[in-house]
């Protein structure tokens, strides 16, 4: 009998990378990287520096590193305090948590005032079983619509990378989802650069372009080759920046193509998909789209490669969902 799938300890790695070569912590090696030529670099964490990978930066700096316990809305008001100092935090936790109770803290303790503070959060959408009480499943459309934040979703290694290190020179308020532990390498990184605001054409295709963020521009890389040998010419688009959004980019891909699809690991509402109908909306562009992502409801507890399947995440259930809509 084949064993079930099923439901991870908290702690244990949820990463897949469906056979690919992965990295150990990316986001916690990119911290000490950057705080290499930043001293002014200090890392925080609500008790869960064991779960968002930056414990290699605190045994690289333990003096620069604040456990604030439990207290999430404490978390980014320590952050807030330190980047009025002249330091540039980086605040780490579950997305849910961050987003979900410290809310107003973001948004007025360090948006309003754009200060220079780093919110990496874990536990993206389907990437924890634990059901809707850790499952941040709408933290992309709470994040985009504050003022002066910067909102970052990066698929891989070669992205967390990258991205860790372009936050920590940007000035100003930043919200990055985080993919913990092995994480798989998708993008190359001798090819590919990660910019605030820009997206990134990573397939070309006529027939069908696929737009993600997140975990699910890999699925999308795989699906466009599942597709081609149905006969179906699929693009890819990775779009890492929710906000600033790269309309630009968007709107002349979907221009190039028959049909639009989205792919985002976050509700269909107000994400990916909802950013893309608008500029398609602005653009004066009319194109068929067709939108993948968790549904607007609260999802059970279970096995990750379960409820990924279940909600059309996995690449299986992405080609069919593209192919009946080709």
């Amino acid at each position: 009998m084949a064993e079930r799938a099923r439901t991870l300890a908290m702690g244990q790695d949820e990463a897949t990378g469906a056979g690919r070569a992965g990295v150990d912590a990316p986001f916690g090696h990119a911290l000490v990287e950057a705080a290499k030529s930043r001293p002014e670099i200090v890392g925080l964490t609500a008790d869960l520096g064991k779960y968002t990978d930056i414990l290699p930066y605190r045994d690289a700096h333990p003096d620069r590193f604040f456990n604030v316990g439990m207290a999430e809305q404490n978390l980014v008001a320590v952050a807030a305090g330190l980047a009025r100092t002249g330091k540039i935090p980086f605040a780490t936790t579950y997305g849910v948590f961050a987003t979900r109770r410290a809310y107003d803290y973001i948004a007025i303790a360090v948006a309003h005032s754009r200060i220079n503070v780093k919110i990496v959060a874990g536990l993206p959408g389907l990437t924890t079983g634990y059901g809707g009480t850790h499952q941040a499943i709408e933290d992309l459309a709470l994040m985009r619509m504050v003022p002066d934040l910067v909102v970052i979703d990066p698929c891989d290694a070669t992205d967390i990378r990258q991205a860790t290190l372009a936050i920590a020179e940007h000035d100003g308020p930043v919200y990055m989802r985080l993919l913990r532990g092995k994480v798989p390498v998708v993008l190359d990184p001798k090819a590919y650069a990660f910019r605030i605001g820009k997206a990134a054409e990573i397939r070309t295709g006529g027939d069908v372009g696929i737009i993600s963020t997140g975990l699910m521009t890999e699925r999308a890389i795989d699906a466009a080759e599942a597709l081609e040998k149905r006969g179906i010419s699929a693009g890819v688009l990775h779009v890492p920046t929710i906000k600033p959004f790269d309309a630009d980019a968007v709107a002349a891909f979907a221009a190039k193509v028959d049909r639009v699809v989205t792919a985002e690991n976050h509700v269909v509402v107000g994400g990916l998909a909802s950013l893309v109908a608008e500029t398609l909306f602005e653009k004066g562009l009319v194109k068929p789209l067709t939108r993948i992502g968790i549904p607007d409801r609260y999802i059970e507890c279970g096995s990750v490669p379960h409820l990924q399947a279940k909600y059309g995440l996995a690449t299986e259930r992405m080609v069919e969902t593209i192919a009946k809509a080709a």
